[in-house]
């Protein structure tokens, strides 16, 4: 096979030379209402790799990047932290055979870290790439949470942009009496 950044020859689809020179998360947090969100990448560095999300190979590209940070990111969170904490992932619908954000829940999973599959659903599918702040706006997700009450959460998606759907799910996670942590994304939009 070959790596998909630089076309050499590579076990996986990412090689080692582009994890280690190209592709090295630099972290950021921005705060997003009351919510902070701390992401690994700004977007311009990973958008060729985050845009194959709804395309075959982009399973194994979600699964190499949750691999490089989040799981690395949740196994220093967890020794520093005695308790358990659940993964809750921002609309898990599945396109092209896998969701691409299940696939960073589960690169978290742990003793202690607990994804929940399913568990934050939108109601509205429609697709905010590319549209205005005021679009989103007059758009909501309209999310129902069906996971545990009364736990503490991280909140997972892809990319944040407007922060407008973290705002939300963070919202109708707070009436069901769940503590947000703080979100983890891999790319950031802002620039900083």
């Amino acid at each position: 096979m070959r790596c998909y950044s630089c076309s050499k020859l590579s076990f996986d689809i990412l090689c080692k030379c582009c994890k280690s020179e190209l592709f090295v998360p630099t972290i950021s947090t921005r705060k997003v209402g009351t919510l902070d969100v701390i992401s690994f990448f700004k977007y311009a560095t990973l958008e060729p790799l985050l845009l194959t999300k709804h395309k075959p190979e982009g399973h194994r590209i979600y699964k190499a990047l949750a691999n490089m940070t989040m799981k690395p990111f949740m196994e220093e969170f967890a020794e520093h932290d005695d308790g358990d904490v659940y993964i809750v992932a921002i609309d898990e619908h599945v396109k092209s055979g896998y969701s691409h954000v299940a696939l960073l829940s589960h690169a978290m999973r742990s003793r202690h870290v607990i994804p929940q599959y399913g568990a934050l659903m939108a109601r509205n599918r429609v697709n905010y790439s590319g549209r205005s702040l005021q679009f989103r706006l007059d758009n909501p997700r309209d999310f129902v949470y069906t996971g545990k009450k009364d736990v503490d959460v991280i909140l997972v998606d892809d990319i944040v942009t407007t922060g407008i759907t973290l705002q939300e799910a963070h919202k109708v996670l707070m009436q069901h009496g769940v503590n947000v942590l703080f979100a983890l994304t891999l790319a950031d939009v802002e620039e900083s």
